[in-house]
Order: structure tokens, then C-alpha cells, then sequence
């Protein structure tokens, strides 16, 4: 069956007058010419075979035809400008935030309340995933990432470079010392020993890394759990010094080995370039930004965050 709609540009010129019963102010309302508006409404006269409006002079009325269709087409349009701005509203005042369950559950969980108070209009959702957010997919407004800052269609705005260590529990480092070196950490149960991680920072510091020498450990799919576990006494585990801060100033975990080792990913806002300019957007970057900002400048020694 063939389309029996005429082109949507036609019918809205046809709302807009019999709306507002002028030409004139309906080429304004749409942003066209009156002749403009004028060519769409014949074109849709045309089409129909019907004269919707009496034209005389300056002013124009409509037509019996006009009457019986202006009001289903007036009403259609009302519940679309109602509809649009019911998703713009929602849409304006929900901050979807995605990140990793590590970053959500240790940094983010302890401080969204902060930004919350400072939003208090903005309702905060985060949705937690160790997958890559689709933007083109997904309902979200911005991500927290890792890697190099470089993805295609989106901005993204450096938060921090991470520092990586080895930790433990100080009763794990009492039974399985003295640890000397970097070298020592080799021969004592470490926490998901295939992990790239610990290739990373076995060859940043030097030391011949072999992997097969542990082959029966436990192995951990995030980070929380791996320094749980670490705090539990089960192994030595390649943490995030900043996102173990408190525990670490608790005395719950120890570096045993110094280092100064960053993370292959450093870690980014990001968010689809077209939105760059939302309200919302602007505000959860500039406050992240600022807390970040913020720890670095408390942290002189570098003990947490590398250099930028």
C-alpha cells in the first residue's frame, strides 16, 4: 500500500498557520520565508485536491476542509513538541556515567555523594562494565576509560596517570620475608601471576619475567578482589596505589618492593564529541577534573599519582 502521508515539511507549514492564522508569523515560528510558507501550503492544496485556506490580502481563514483537518493536525504536533520535551527534560537531568566495577567500587562510590550535593537537580546513574561503552548503542552520557586517550568520534580528557605496585598484607610479608628485592617477589604467591600487569612491572624493574613459574594460583577478575585478597593474606597483588589509599594509610596493605611504575593505561574522561557542550557533561568533567586535580596536589612525594 502506498504511503497516503504528504511530506512533512507541507503539513508543517499547515500547522503552524492554521495555528496561528498568519503566514507571516508562521514563516517566523519555522524559520522561513512567507513565500515559502506559503509554495508548501499549495503544494499540500495540490496534493489533496482541497483549498485549505481563503486567502485575502494580508489575512487568511481557514476553509471548511481547513477546520476539520487543522485540529488532528495541530494535536499531533502538540503531542510530539510534548513528547520531545519530556525526553529532553529526563535526558537533561540523568547523568549516565559508565566506568570498570574497580573504578566505580573503589574511587567513585566514595565520592559521587559530593558531586550529588553539588547537583542536587541531577539525578546520577552509574552503570558499571569492564566492556568499551558503544556511545552509538548505549544510553550513556560519559565514561571513565583506560588507555591512550585516543578513540575515534569521542573527547577525552586526561584524569591521571596510574602508578602500579605489588602489595600485600603486612602478615603475608612477615611469613613469606625478607623481600629485598624485586627479584624476591618472584618465588612467593602472587595474585593472577599471568596478568600483564605483572609482566609490566617485573620488566620495568629489570627482572627476567617468567610466568610459568606459578601455575597453580588464583587467579582474580578485578581488582577489588584481588586487594581484598591481598588483605586477606592470600599473595601479593599489583594494585592501584590511589585507589587503595585509605588502606594503605591504615597499614592493611605494604609495598614491600619501592617502585615507580606506571600503568601501560592512563585513565580518561570521555564522552561522544557532539555532547561536548551539555550542561551536564560540563559539570561531572569540571568536578572530576578538579578531584583528581586535587589528590595530585596533596600527594607532593608521588607516593600515589606519577607526574603528568
Amino acid at each position: 500500500m502506498a504511503d497516503t502521508l504528504p511530506p512533512l515539511a507541507s503539513v508543517r507549514a499547515f500547522e503552524a498557520a492554521a495555528r496561528l492564522m498568519n503566514f507571516t508569523e508562521a514563516a517566523q515560528a519555522l524559520g522561513m520565508t512567507q513565500a515559502a510558507v506559503s509554495y508548501q501550503i499549495r503544494s499540500l492544496e495540490e496534493r489533496l485536491g482541497i483549498s485549505l485556506f481563503h486567502r485575502a490580502g494580508r489575512r487568511v481563514e481557514l476553509t471548511a476542509q481547513g477546520h476539520a483537518l487543522a485540529p488532528a493536525i495541530i494535536g499531533a504536533f502538540d503531542q510530539m513538541r510534548a513528547g520531545f520535551a519530556s525526553l529532553g527534560s529526563e535526558s537533561a537531568s540523568v547523568l549516565t556515567i559508565s566506568c570498570t566495577l574497580s573504578f566505580a567500587h573503589l574511587w567513585l562510590a566514595p565520592r559521587i555523594g559530593q558531586f550529588q550535593m553539588l547537583q542536587p537537580d541531577l539525578a546520577v546513574r552509574i552503570q558499571t562494565s569492564n566492556e568499551i561503552t558503544d556511545f552509538t548503542r548505549e544510553s550513556i552520557d560519559l565514561a571513565i576509560r583506560g588507555g591512550q586517550g585516543s578513540w575515534p568520534g569521542l573527547d577525552a580528557e586526561l584524569l591521571t596517570r596510574n602508578r602500579i605496585a605489588p602489595m600485600c598484607s603486612p602478615d603475608f610479608l612477615a611469613r613469606h620475608g625478607p623481600i629485598e628485592s624485586a627479584a624476591d617477589l618472584l618465588s612467593v604467591p602472587r595474585l593472577t601471576p599471568h596478568d600483564i600487569w605483572w609482566d609490566h612491572w617485573f620488566t620495568t624493574m629489570g627482572v627476567a619475567f617468567e610466568d610459568e613459574r606459578q601455575t597453580a594460583a588464583l587467579a582474580l577478575d578485578s581488582q577489588v578482589l584481588e586487594g581484598r585478597a591481598a588483605m586477606a593474606g592470600q599473595g601479593l597483588a599489583t594494585l592501584i596505589p590511589f585507589f587503595w589509599r585509605r588502606e594503605i594509610e591504615a597499614g592493611l596493605l605494604v609495598e614491600p618492593v619501592p617502585s615507580q611504575v606506571s600503568e601501560i593505561m592512563d585513565y580518561w574522561v570521555v564522552y561522544p564529541h557532539a555532547n561536548r557542550n551539555r550542561p551536564k557533561i560540563k559539570l561531572f568533567r569540571d568536578w572530576i577534573k578538579a578531584e583528581f586535580a586535587a589528590e595530585r596536589a596533596g600527594d607532593p612525594e608521588e607516593r600515589y599519582f606519577p607526574a603528568l
